[in-house]
């Protein structure tokens, strides 16, 4: 497995207890897989750490990276937006984040994603 890049939806699934996620991630655990989650996406996810055990237990995993929407991401984002012809920034960042790590997106909104990019791998939740 290469790994998973998370957007908003499939933390919101993991924090929900989805057994999707959990088999997902029991699987990247047991290969030693890398996690990716935009620091946008988890932005977004993340309301009460200390009630969202799981999600708080995810990105303090040593194969997870929380990856900033840092000056050369912002830039990306903001051209991918422009040719996609969208306005979600977090969207766009995870589409980023998974296509320079070439990671799966787990996602519970594929339409958006596809929108940016048409060859991204998702699995949907």
């Amino acid at each position: 497995m290469p790994g998973l890049t998370f957007d908003t939806g499939g933390l919101i699934a993991l924090d929900r207890n989805d057994r999707r996620v959990i088999v997902l991630l029991a699987r990247a655990a047991q290969t030693s897989a890398p996690i990716t989650i935009p620091a946008t996406a988890l932005s977004q996810a993340i309301r009460r750490p200390e009630r969202q055990v799981r999600l708080a237990r995810l990105i303090r995993q040593p194969n997870t990276d929380v990856v900033a929407l840092d000056r050369v991401d912002a830039t990306s984002v903001g051209r991918l937006l422009a040719a996609s012809g969208t306005a979600d920034v977090v969207d766009a960042h995870v589409a980023i984040c998974g296509r320079r790590s070439g990671q799966r997106v787990v996602t519970s909104d594929p339409d958006d994603l596809r929108r940016l990019d048409p060859e991204i791998q998702l699995i949907e939740v």
